[in-house]
């Protein structure tokens, strides 16, 4: 198995280096995650090691520590700002060494710090609206932590894939593989991974219109958001913090016309976004509070919200803060003829030719 996964992995990232037109088009497919979730989930495969010159776990920390670096290019720049750099240090650094001679305990966590960077590749693909890459450096970071005997790791990656899911029309496919997610993880010691899969379980459902399983979807998310203690948990969790999640939960209310408690929520993220320089969290959560005044017929408030959105979403190359200033123009489009709505429309166009 390991050896398909590097050999298919490095061809992906060989690829996005070079740029090519067929990835920049790739379709998402809904189906392609089940069976990848499933496999991971039941962790059956047997794993051999290559044999070829010595890997230290020397080598193994290099990758970690880059690993920070470019998680922290993705949260405060964006997935667009340094995604192909990622992608070519590790097509030609990281995925050669696991061809090579590996000790048990080095192959393991070799896998483990290869499926956290393919991970983030994917990610940050995601946020750049390629959602056909996205998925495939997804599905080969889960094999990777699978590789790794890394529940948690394998867990955190399907909250990813989840929340693909729903953003692109498949909340019933975001809610399976949260649910898998979940199930995977166990009594594993990450809360925060637990939390982020309640949380990205009730964005799903509330799309789904499950009002009531979503609220309790947002409690269990809150029990174990609770429970998170920073320094215990693994670097990817890190921001898995009070402006994502509260982000998160703003969005949910959003979609379950709860306009008092997405506005709270809405309110904490920014605020904790705002301390971090966290321009992506912040637009987003903007996108959700300008929503919440939208519901509330409040225009003043909603364009002042709005013209935040805009604001954050200039600092950053996302595609995701892209497309919650495109939603809000649909959202307004009704108030048309009022000026204010006419104004933010102008300034959208602006701003989705501009990221």
């Amino acid at each position: 198995m390991l050896a398909a996964t590097v050999e298919a992995v490095a061809d992906l990232g060989s690829a996005d280096v070079d740029r090519r037109n067929f990835l920049a088009v790739a379709p998402f497919a809904a189906v392609a995650a089940i069976g990848p979730s499933r496999d991971w989930l039941l962790n059956t495969l047997e794993q051999q090691p290559e044999s070829r010159t010595h890997v230290r776990l020397e080598d193994v920390t290099s990758v970690r520590n880059v690993f920070g670096q470019f998680q922290r290019v993705d949260v405060l720049q964006g997935g667009g700002a340094g995604r192909r750099a990622l992608a070519r240090y590790m097509t030609q650094h990281v995925y050669p060494l696991l061809q090579r001679t590996h000790a048990e305990d080095v192959r393991r966590a070799l896998c483990e710090a290869t499926a956290e960077q393919t991970y983030l590749l994917g990610w940050m693909a995601y946020d750049d609206g390629e959602h056909g890459t996205a998925q495939r450096y997804l599905i080969q970071s889960l094999r990777l932590a699978e590789e790794a005997r890394n529940a948690s790791l394998g867990a955190h990656i399907l909250a990813g894939m989840a929340d693909q899911a729903t953003l692109l029309g498949n909340p019933a496919e975001g809610r399976s593989l949260a649910q898998a997610g979940r199930h995977g993880l166990g009594k594993s010691s990450s809360a925060a991974c637990l939390a982020d899969l309640w949380c990205l379980e009730a964005r799903a459902l509330a799309k789904l219109g499950q009002e009531k399983a979503a609220r309790r979807a947002v409690e269990e998310s809150q029990q174990s958001f609770d429970r998170v203690v920073p320094n215990a948990e693994q670097e990817w969790a890190q921001f898995i913090d009070s402006a994502y999640i509260h982000g998160e939960w703003a969005h949910t209310f959003r979609d379950l016309g709860d306009a008092d408690r997405a506005e709270a929520h809405a309110r904490v993220s920014i605020r904790s976004a705002k301390t971090q320089s966290r321009a992506r969290r912040g637009a987003m959560s903007q996108a959700a509070l300008s929503a919440v005044h939208l519901q509330r017929r409040d225009l003043e408030a909603a364009h002042a919200a709005g013209l935040r959105t805009i604001s954050l979403a200039k600092r950053v190359k996302s595609s995701r803060c892209v497309e919650a200033v495109q939603d809000l123009h649909r959202r307004m489009a009704p108030y048309g003829a009022h000026r204010l709505v006419a104004d933010f429309q102008e300034r959208a166009r602006e701003v989705v030719a501009v990221v």
